[in-house]
């Protein structure tokens, strides 16, 4: 019996991302019975020796980066970035040391990256053990923010989401091979959804089954953005209703639950269920992460989102795409949700929004298993 081809899908937990990518991959490769021994590796788990940020402060560098996003201290991140990209580089030796180590003893038949700023030390690794072996990154955001972000001018394979990121591949690193599928990679779950009856499914909520609604989701840690997003709307006199889903920001949940207003409101804490509270939305208000604009696209939901100083530097790109592709408002504050809501409702702007999102689809999740099918040896 001929040896299953061992594919190496890089993830870290430097948010939520990565790991999802490489677990929906996983899930629809096992779905398709495809003959792979499909390894999910933490580049975290491997490069832990290395981290000097646990070695210094006890937390790892993915669990600071995660307090940051949770706590909404991004601001400066722009400027944090080459600091970081310098320690990165500073152990740029040892990581290609570690990397090679660890395939030499666990040779793969391909390796997929779904990480942003050590593909450089993958590559040379790789070289190292076996220079045959492909190299593929599947970009997880929307577009690139170089230097030595996603794309390294080094002879790989790019899989990109959008015609910004495949521009990019060929402007940084011609001599790699650049491919475009459809979008971000999302949860196979995303394709494989029952209708419901929305109106039911609302009064179930407490809902109104009639009444403009729209989904805010600021990931799985929820954030302090939405209790000032509940509050202008609830002071406004905005004929709408929201479904707050909190993430695992207990706090959060408890207040806005707890909270009397004039709007009617469903509140949720951490759920596996997102799909089907954006089934019951008409928009969604939210961070510019490209997971989560991408799966309420798929959803046909417009989006209304954030882009300034606090904006992660590689998520300012997300926020321009939805503008460019007339597909929701990218504002400059939450401050201004009240007269976005009202551009948003006025008559015929909700459904032409919504048919311009319903033309974008999205099969970006089996786009990528074909195209890594024509690479593993």
């Amino acid at each position: 019996m001929a040896k299953r081809p061992a594919v190496d899908f890089i993830f870290f937990d430097a948010g939520g991302g990565h790991r999802a990518a490489a677990t929906a991959l996983d899930a629809v490769i096992r779905d398709q019975a495809i003959e792979w021994d499909i390894r999910l590796v933490d580049l975290q788990d491997v490069l832990d020796d290395l981290d000097i940020f646990r070695k210094l402060t006890g937390l790892r560098l993915e669990d600071i980066y995660n307090r940051i996003l949770e706590n909404g201290w991004t601001l400066g991140s722009t400027q944090l970035l080459p600091l970081m990209h310098g320690i990165i580089r500073l152990y740029h030796t040892a990581q290609v040391r570690e990397l090679t180590k660890y395939w030499g003893a666990n040779p793969p038949d391909m390796v997929v990256s779904l990480v942003p700023n050590f593909d450089r030390s993958m590559w040379q690794a790789l070289q190292k053990v076996n220079p045959r072996i492909p190299f593929v990154t599947v970009l997880t955001d929307m577009a690139d923010y170089p230097p030595h972000f996603w794309i390294e001018r080094q002879k790989q394979i790019f899989i990109c989401g959008t015609d910004r990121a495949l521009q990019q591949v060929r402007e940084i690193s011609p001599e790699s091979s650049a491919h475009r599928v459809s979008g971000m990679v999302l949860n196979p779950k995303f394709y494989d959804i029952s209708p419901v009856d929305v109106s039911a499914e609302r009064r179930r909520l407490g809902l109104d089954p009639s009444r403009p609604t729209g989904v805010v989701l600021f990931g799985g840690m929820g954030s302090e953005k939405m209790d000032e997003i509940f509050l202008r709307i609830d002071k406004s006199s905005l004929d709408v209703q929201l479904i707050l889903v909190c993430g695992k920001n207990e706090k959060l949940r408890k207040r806005l639950a707890e909270r009397p207003s004039r709007i009617v409101k469903f509140v949720e804490g951490f759920t596996r269920e997102i799909p089907r509270y954006m089934q019951l939305a008409d928009f969604l208000i939210g961070k510019p992460g490209p997971g989560s604009i991408s799966e309420a696209i798929h959803m046909g939901l417009p989006v209304i989102v954030e882009k300034n100083a606090w904006t992660l530097p590689q998520e300012r790109f997300n926020a321009d795409w939805v503008v460019e592709q007339n597909v929701g408002e990218s504002l400059s504050s939450f401050s201004e949700i009240v007269p976005a809501l009202e551009r948003l409702l006025a008559p015929g702007r909700l459904a032409q929004l919504q048919k311009q999102v319903r033309a974008i689809n999205n099969r970006a999740i089996f786009e990528v298993i074909d195209l890594l099918k024509t690479f593993v040896t």
